[in-house]
């Protein structure tokens, strides 16, 4: 197809790739995303998941809170059947080791990224790997959460939160300043994987100063139109082509 042979043309004489992704790229790896058909926003709960991972929610109901958490986020990711990276995963990550990637923009929490061997990685809405008492600021792994009953509790008796970015909390104010400069500074950008309806996160792609965006998603964003090249694909499926 001519969309993907100008892609792999970009690729190639890129030298400033930045990557720009939400929760499709994980899909591909079996987690679950929030708003796609199948996705955690059509289920049946007691609360909306919206609901449950905000902050109010997670103070006033931190039981219901780390049941919802332990279930849907931490067991597809390190539970004993853990997702893997896939073929979008492991094309950015040896292009990094290639010298040609400078940059990974994610709104994603699972750490795939870095299991496939990226290293410089923006997590813009945190990581289910890094938590912390939120009395003596210590922090833990995330098996600590998932082998816990109830709520888990830190040695000092305080209750240990998951260092990512819940409904009504602000996105860490120096990542998002890393991720723009990164996106300004790129000769290509790749976007995939993403609706772009998510803000502040979305708004970061308006910083890009170049003509090579690309948009890879398989439904329509209301960035469209400002793409110079748009590819109707799953992101997987497109990356894996581009190193194969």
């Amino acid at each position: 197809m001519e969309q993907w042979q100008t892609l792999r043309t970009w690729i190639l004489e890129s030298r400033s790739l930045v990557f720009f992704g939400g929760a499709g790229v994980s899909t591909e790896s079996g987690i679950p995303d929030f708003r796609s058909v199948d996705g955690l926003y059509h289920q049946q709960y007691a609360y909306p998941p919206e609901t449950i991972l905000s902050h109010d929610f997670f103070h006033t109901h931190p039981e219901d809170f780390f049941a919802f958490y332990r279930e849907k986020l931490l067991e597809p990711v390190i539970g004993p059947h853990a997702a893997q990276p896939n073929a979008a995963h492991q094309a950015l990550a040896q292009w990094e080791q290639e010298g040609k990637l400078t940059g990974i923009v994610t709104q994603n929490i699972d750490g795939l990224h870095q299991l496939a061997g990226s290293r410089a990685v923006y997590e813009l809405h945190g990581s289910i790997h890094r938590n912390y008492c939120l009395s003596c600021g210590r922090f833990f792994g995330p098996e600590t959460i998932l082998r816990s009953q109830g709520i888990p509790r830190c040695p000092c008796g305080g209750v240990i939160k998951p260092d990512v970015v819940l409904y009504g909390e602000s996105l860490d104010q120096h990542t998002l300043e890393q991720a723009a400069k990164a996106i300004e500074q790129a000769d290509l950008l790749l976007v995939g994987g993403t609706s772009l309806s998510v803000y502040p996160a979305a708004g970061l792609i308006r910083y890009y100063r170049g003509n090579r965006l690309v948009l890879i998603n398989r439904s329509a964003t209301q960035y469209d139109d400002w793409a110079d090249l748009r590819i109707d694909a799953n992101i997987g499926q497109v990356l894996g082509a581009m190193i194969s």
